[in-house]
């Protein structure tokens, strides 16, 4: 059996074209329960649910509880609603799918992430290949961040450094089109064995609203001795970060808080305060240079807009 497990915030149109692609191409080997989370969306999302997709479950949350906090919403109505030994003769053969609401799987995705899942049970979770609309590939595998990484991956730095300083964080030295052993997946899109989740739990609330929460899941399910892989015959679509986008001052909060979070869970609180450090130091410098321009007058009201952002990013690194 295969669980999809979708959390919505405010992007109805895009959960129905998702939702359409998962009935178009159902996977034809293991039974289909679609569960969608809605994060007390304010976009009709669960009048859409209830008149066009009467099959799907929808657990409509009163508040907004976060992509991982949405996402054990799910796991725990799939435990106790849909695992029984009626439905589930082998375990191993049981999964469950995270996906983005701005997803579309293509004809066959699911059949092959669940065809070499099968085919190997020492595999905790699977990523398929994400694509753009337009059909470029988008990077979606990647390997455990060092001290330096989370340092300057996704910073201003980045684009000043040499591209090869972060190729073995991106696993640039395989070919997109190489099934690969990897650390992690992006959580756009990862196929879960029950038996992982079953053993590590499920993503972490206490330390992860949004962002880091598939890169310590993984690092959990690795620690506990499966693998994760990277698996191209599979494509799925992805529009990437529409939920997101719409609060993108407090997108920025939550990424740059969760990276802070993660290294203090896994590698201590001396490598977390110098990381904490380091970044706020670039929002500073951010904010003076955003200050300058205020000061000279150049478009105050997006120079205040930006200071105020950032100065939220450099306060909530100490939540």
């Amino acid at each position: 059996m295969i669980s999809i497990l979708i959390v919505n915030w405010n992007v109805r149109d895009l959960l129905r074209a998702c939702l359409r692609s998962l009935h178009t191409f159902a996977a034809s080997s293991h039974p289909q329960h679609i569960v969608v989370v809605d994060n007390a969306s304010s976009d009709g999302t669960v009048e859409m649910l209830h008149n066009e997709f009467p099959d799907v479950h929808c657990i409509a949350n009163t508040s907004n509880r976060g992509f991982t906090g949405g996402n054990n919403d799910g796991l725990a109505w799939i435990e106790k609603n849909l695992r029984s030994a009626a439905e589930v003769s082998n375990r191993q053969s049981d999964y469950i799918l995270l996906l983005n609401p701005d997803t579309e799987v293509t004809a066959g995705a699911l059949d092959a992430l669940l065809a070499y899942a099968d085919a190997n049970p020492d595999v905790g979770v699977v990523g398929p290949q994400l694509r753009y609309p337009d059909g470029s590939i988008q990077s979606s595998r990647r390997r455990f961040p060092t001290l330096f990484t989370a340092m300057t991956e996704s910073t201003w730095l980045q684009a000043s450094l040499p591209s090869r300083w972060l190729d073995g964080f991106y696993v640039r030295d395989r070919t997109d089109n190489q099934t690969s052993v990897v650390d992690w997946v992006m959580g756009a899109a990862m196929l879960t064995r029950h038996s992982a989740y079953a053993k590590v739990g499920g993503l972490d609330e206490h330390n992860f609203f949004m962002y880091s929460e598939e890169l310590d899941w993984c690092r959990r399910i690795v620690q506990a001795g499966w693998r994760v892989v990277y698996h191209p015959a599979a494509v799925v679509i992805h529009h990437e970060g529409q939920s997101s986008q719409q609060v993108s001052a407090r997108r920025m909060r939550y990424f740059n808080r969760s990276k802070v979070r993660y290294f203090a869970k896994h590698h201590g609180a001396a490598q977390a305060a110098l990381l904490r450090s380091t970044l706020q130091a670039q929002f500073l410098w951010q904010m003076g240079l955003e200050a300058a321009k205020w000061l000279l007058g150049h478009r105050r009201p997006l120079r205040a807009e930006r200071l105020r952002a950032y100065w939220a990013v450099i306060c909530g690194m100490s939540e």
